[in-house]
């Protein structure tokens, strides 16, 4: 798909493959631009991380909701990304507004605009962050979570297809292995991108490639659209971003996403005049499992729970209510991160892990991903799905056993370290089991499952009938050890709504856009300091739309005027 372009002059350059640049690409491509994408990875990585994700969309008032009898509206959704993400600062301005913008998109106009490329969705909605700290606390009210059919190579494939027939159409030019080193500049404003060429590289797709130079480049647009990404896969970044409000950042982490996804594009923005903010706010979670299969380095795969595992820290305390699975990722990420421990650990049986535990990732879904109705629908009637029974056949942090004694003699062999004691643990399961047993049990999560097996979509495929979990019908009994998990930057490019990089004064860099979550999804972070779930690859759909029909009118009206 890679050629030597016969100018070096374009309309619109975007810098980044992944699904904002795609978007963005192909948008300004529909407003006739002439337009190059360039990306320092193979044609392989095509979509980046929207390609691993599990396709996850923030959708309001949908069918899918009113089918399954979940009533909500822009009012509510849009009280809930308040409510979640906190505003509070001074640079939250272009923020806010993005907020408000994208959740008017996704109770209006994004369902159809998606249907129109061939998107399509999972009828059953999930739910998978309910927050739980009151009706004004942050979480969805509602479920809101629209799998993609197909998960993320279903939301990526409309998109490089459309790129695809662009190329063949002469209007659009996709450049591999074309590493970003700066903007090219003049009297303040982004005219292009210089860049070194690497060495071809056939690694196959998440797997780290080569930075052998091989050549410079340069090319030149009146618009540059940086959608390049966050700093999750730059572990040294993350740490050196992490706010004190979380605590101290954990020694150990592993990573949700690719080495690539380094946080080089946001420095060379940044060094050409644009405003970074909010670069301590981030998304990590804490229900992060080593891959026993791994892609890249460090690779780590998240745990989608439903609600009945135990939860205990590192030392065999119960979270404190309401940090129970699924419920609040930051705020139990900042009180496991003053225990003093990088690891906690999910209780559990059979019979919990193989209704209630998802595994994030396309390439844990193949049946979702592969758009396979028979797969789908033959989970329900195994007792452990073959991705969740892997883990459980060679996850180096999954145990099981037969009795708890035994499972906790297990726990501490894992980590090496006699921080569990079976009394206490034993102690803490069997408070939790006589709360199920009691009908007038004043166990808060046990409320919250009986509360969650109301809605009809978990009912069906993401909670299990509430029993003890040393019930010997439901063994054996498992214990996860979960470690922090790297995924998203929050902060990013400060953006206006018409996604132009803004400078330290608040004005625009004359040419310069940003997308994605290189933008902070959008203003430089419209999620705030917390998001909610499903809304990241919107957020790539909503910014790179946004950047690619505002560079190319830009380009337009420049030609106007001359």
């Amino acid at each position: 798909m890679a050629h030597t372009p016969h100018s070096k002059n374009f309309d619109v350059i975007v810098v980044g493959a992944g699904l904002s640049g795609l978007v963005a690409a192909t948008e300004a491509v529909n407003a006739g631009s002439r337009v190059l994408l360039i990306d320092q990875e193979s044609e392989a990585n095509l979509g980046a991380q929207a390609h691993w994700s599990f396709g996850g969309i923030f959708l309001v008032d949908s069918p899918e909701q009113r089918r399954l009898g979940v009533k909500d509206s822009e009012e509510l959704a849009l009280r809930d990304w308040f409510a979640t993400a906190g505003f509070d600062r001074e640079e939250d301005h272009w923020p806010r507004e993005w907020a408000k913008a994208y959740v008017r998109w996704a109770a209006g106009g994004k369902r159809a605009w998606l249907r129109e490329r061939g998107v399509r969705f999972f009828p059953v909605v999930g739910w998978a962050e309910r927050g739980g700290a009151g009706a004004q606390g942050p979480g969805n009210s509602v479920p809101r979570f629209h799998i993609t059919w197909g998960t993320g190579p279903g939301i990526v494939e409309p998109f490089a297809e459309a790129a695809k027939t662009a190329v063949a159409k002469g209007q659009l030019t996709m450049l591999w292995r074309h590493q970003l080193d700066e903007l090219a500049m003049s009297e303040g404003a982004a005219i292009g991108v210089r860049g070194t060429l690497l060495e071809p590289d056939d690694a196959e797709r998440g797997v780290a490639t080569n930075r052998n130079a091989i050549g410079t480049f340069e090319y030149f647009a009146p618009a540059v659209i940086v959608a390049t990404g966050g700093i999750g896969g730059n572990i040294d970044k993350v740490r050196a971003a992490w706010p004190e409000r979380l605590g101290t950042a954990p020694k150990n982490m592993v990573a949700g996403v690719p080495a690539h996804v380094d946080g080089r594009g946001l420095d060379i923005a940044e060094r050409a005049g644009g405003q970074l903010v909010n670069g301590d706010r981030m998304w990590h979670y804490t229900e992060g499992i080593a891959n026993w299969n791994p892609v890249w380095r460090n690779h780590g795969i998240r745990i989608l729970p439903g609600p009945s595992s135990l939860w205990l820290d590192a030392t065999g305390k119960r979270l404190p209510d309401p940090l129970w699975p699924g419920f609040d990722t930051l705020g139990t990420l900042e009180h496991l991160r003053g225990t003093g421990h990088d690891h906690s650990w999910f209780i559990l049986n059979r019979r919990i892990i193989g209704k209630e535990f998802a595994l994030s990732g396309s390439e844990q879904n193949p049946d979702l991903t592969g758009k396979d109705v028979r797969a789908v629908l033959a989970r329900a009637k195994v007792d452990v799905p073959d991705p969740v029974q892997a883990f459980l056949d060679h996850g180096e942090d999954f145990v099981q056993a037969p009795n708890l004694d035994e499972l906790v003699k297990k726990m501490n062999e894992l980590t090496g370290e006699d921080l569990l004691d079976p009394a206490e643990v034993a102690a803490v399961v069997g408070a939790r089991d006589a709360a199920v047993r009691n009908p007038f049990g004043k166990d808060g999560q046990i409320s919250a499952v009986t509360s969650a097996r109301n809605y009809v979509g978990d009912k069906l495929v993401r909670s299990v009938k509430p029993h003890p979990l040393t019930d010997p019908k439901a063994g054996p009994l498992v214990a996860v050890r979960l470690n922090i998990l790297t995924r998203k930057s929050l902060g990013g490019l400060n953006t206006d709504l018409d996604s132009r990089v803004l400078n330290a004064e608040g004005e625009p860099v004359p040419g310069l856009y940003a997308a994605g979550e290189a933008a902070g999804f959008g203003g430089g972070g419209c999620h705030g300091y917390r998001a909610l779930e499903g809304t990241f690859l919107g957020g790539c759909l909503f910014s790179g739309r946004s950047a690619g029909r505002a560079a190319s009118q830009a380009r337009a009206v420049a030609v106007g005027r001359t």
